[in-house]
């Protein structure tokens, strides 16, 4: 399908491996792509130096980032410095989890949708390999689907924007093959929790561990640079 074929659509663009492919499949499908990053707090901030760069090898036809400041709220290891990344697996919802972190993503990007007239916002969330958050499953995706329609001017229209979310039932691995077939240059991107501010990865957090495990499973080059132990 040619670029533009199918309108505009929100990409949430992290920065991070899954997002990155996200982009390129809703290009694929012939979307012209609106990539909206989102600078939440995150201790790992490398991430939107990536998202920019993602975007543009990515043909995004726009970029822009929007500053919310979850760190005010904290309760995760992830916008509060003095809470530890884990290093090693943990049993239920790990300290990484964001409160409702998803869902203020995806009501700014139902916001700029509705800005741009855009007939699909694109996330990234996966409930194969993931770390167990509440807020990356088809539940949680249905809920905010139904929410589309009834929040905004758009859904009471019967034109609410569709949430897509084309990974949610891939392997890492899987995701992984798909975007090297569409050309997903993942050396731009930074996926560690505790990635230093040149992007650099821990080796060490569940976010590192998942993605190495997906490039061996998929038995492709794993491009991530890691810093010195």
């Amino acid at each position: 399908m040619s670029e533009l074929a199918r309108g505009p659509a929100v990409v949430l663009l992290s920065g991070g491996l899954d997002s990155a492919t996200v982009l390129a499949m809703a290009r694929a499908d012939g979307y012209a792509c609106h990539a909206l990053s989102i600078d939440y707090g995150q201790r790992h901030g490398a991430e939107l130096l990536a998202a920019a760069r993602v975007a543009a090898a990515g043909g995004a036809a726009s970029h822009r980032t929007v500053s919310v400041n979850l760190d005010a709220i904290g309760g995760s290891a992830l916008t509060d410095v003095s809470i530890d990344v884990p290093s090693a697996p943990s049993a239920g919802i790990p300290v990484t989890y964001v409160p409702a972190r998803n869902t203020v993503f995806l009501a700014i990007g139902l916001g700029y949708a509705e800005v741009l007239a855009a007939s699909a916002i694109f996330v990234g969330v996966n409930a194969v390999d993931y770390s167990g958050y509440p807020d990356c499953r088809p539940a949680f995706i249905d809920a905010f689907q139904a929410l589309a329609a009834v929040a905004t001017k758009a859904g009471v229209e019967g034109k609410a924007p569709r949430i897509e979310a084309p990974l949610l039932h891939l392997s890492k691995a899987d995701i992984v093959r798909r975007g090297q077939a569409l050309g997903v240059d993942y050396g731009l991107t930074v996926s560690c929790y505790n990635a230093d501010p040149h992007g650099r990865a821990c080796g060490q957090c569940d976010a590192c561990r998942l993605r190495a495990d997906g490039f061996r499973a998929a038995d492709v080059a794993d491009p991530t640079v890691y810093f010195p132990a």
